[in-house]
């Protein structure tokens, strides 16, 4: 994934829910491909196929776009090279040229579908011969609207607890010390981790990273902000009690003011990366980033890794990552669907982790995974390339990685699942201005349940 697309993927539930109202504000008519001719979907693919939202640049990437491309030399692929765009994408539905492809987040799959912005991927299944059982169950629960799939998904991103040992080991601690488990002790850790005085902060001793981790810290206390029906909960008792929880660890650091200036400053990509400079002694993180720090060794980064776990000892992660899904009025779904099916099939993983560990052998790195949507593809990657990590504290980040794959849980799909977003984002930044976490979480509810009844018309 690209460094600029990672940027911005916390942006897009607030972007379709802003920009023109959102798909909210209209519907599409209905999007189900029932009774359309069985060509439509089966047999081999030609023609043009315009993607949306889909860079490509990078040799994972590029190696899975050969593969199509062998596949199925008589399709005319075109791709804008830029992340997904709601208002963009939300224009060509309502002028009747959709892109036959897009690749967006899978939270966002419910809201699409409950308005038609998308085809229920049945036929495609069948036409195709799609394997859905190579995919993880809780990526396909992600894309599965009214027991239909309506995306077929891609990347798989967990996360785990991303820690400076050098700085933990300083102040007498250990990487142990790092958990979620016993909020007293990591209240304590992170106090004893922290160095600031006054409004100047020098390191932040455990970063809840609000807002985008409210979920996370809901499901750390036994809460699903979203219920199994798609109806939100964003003011369940237990995710009130987790906002105050991390609005606390805020507080206590500065101030979200200070704490976030500070924060801002990062240079979460280079070489002057928190974690190595020693801004920040731990906070939860993607496993994507463990790439990103590999280059960081030679400036001194001892990296350590922990599980993230609830209240009740048991692993929990938040679970993201994209899908691709075909907008109503494709005019080339058969092709949609065959790069869908190629893209994540497991012998084109394989093609791109070939290609990824090209790269590594280049730089005279080593390989550090490569998660995926595709249980099986996951699993031969993992056995045919990755190797004990030359570093212990990387060794230890991956593995822990690794062990939270299955775990790991998405937000429960939603006919409104933009607009709960925003909700809850909204209701954070409120709540991290100085509002109580009841009264910002209560508004939130309010404002989403309110989007929910509108268009579930419950």
């Amino acid at each position: 994934m690209t460094r600029r697309r990672l940027a911005v993927l916390s942006l897009v539930p607030i972007l379709l829910a802003t920009g023109c109202a959102g798909v909210g504000s209209k519907s599409f008519g209905g999007g189900d491909s029932s009774g359309k001719s069985g060509s439509t979907w089966s047999g081999t693919p030609s023609g043009k196929l315009n993607i949306m939202g889909f860079g490509g640049e990078d040799e994972v990437a590029q190696a899975r776009i050969s593969a199509f491309q062998k596949a199925y030399p008589d399709v005319s692929v075109t791709h804008n090279k830029g992340d997904f765009d709601a208002q963009q994408f939300l224009t060509a539905l309502a002028s009747g040229n959709p892109p036959d492809l897009v690749y967006i987040d899978r939270n966002l799959i419910g809201t699409y579908a409950a308005k038609g912005a998308l085809q229920p991927l049945s036929d495609c299944v069948s036409g195709q011969q799609v394997d859905t059982g190579q995919y993880r169950p809780a990526a396909m629960r992600s894309v599965t609207y009214k027991d239909k799939p309506y995306g077929i998904p891609e990347f798989y991103i967990v996360s785990v607890d991303l820690v400076d040992a050098k700085t933990v080991k300083a102040a007498g601690l250990t990487v142990d010390d790092i958990q979620t488990k016993d909020w007293a002790a990591l209240k304590a850790t992170s106090a004893k981790l922290y160095e600031g005085s006054g409004i100047k902060i020098k390191r932040i001793g455990y970063d809840p990273k609000l807002p985008d981790s409210f979920p996370l810290w809901a499901a750390i206390n036994g809460a699903e902000i979203v219920k199994a029906d798609g109806s939100p909960n964003l003011n369940d008792p237990k995710a009130v009690e987790a906002l105050d929880f991390a609005l606390g660890l805020v507080k206590d650091q500065g101030g979200w003011g200070n704490f976030k200036a500070f924060r801002d400053s990062y240079d979460i990509f280079g070489e002057k990366n928190p974690l190595t400079v020693g801004s920040i002694a731990a906070f939860p993180m993607e496993n994507w980033y463990v790439n990103v720090l590999r280059d960081s060794r030679k400036a001194g980064l001892q990296l350590g890794a922990a599980p993230i776990l609830g209240r009740d000892g048991k692993p929990v992660s938040t679970l993201g990552g994209q899908a691709w899904a075909i907008p109503k009025g494709a005019k080339n779904p058969k092709a949609a669907c065959a790069w869908a099916k190629t893209m994540t099939t497991t012998d084109t993983w394989m093609k791109a982790a070939e290609a990824r560990m090209a790269t590594v052998k280049k730089d005279g790195s080593f390989f550090t995974g490569l998660f995926t949507a595709n249980k099986q593809a996951d699993d031969q990657i993992r056995e045919k390339y990755l190797t004990k990590a030359p570093d212990a504290g990387f060794e230890q980040a991956i593995q822990a990685f690794y062990a939270t794959l299955d775990s790991a849980k998405a937000l429960n799909p939603s006919p409104a699942g933009a607009e709960i977003d925003a909700a809850w984002k909204s209701g954070v930044a409120r709540a991290l201005g100085g509002q109580s976490a009841k009264a910002a979480l209560d508004q939130a509810q309010k404002e989403a349940q309110a989007a929910y009844s509108k268009v579930s018309g419950g």
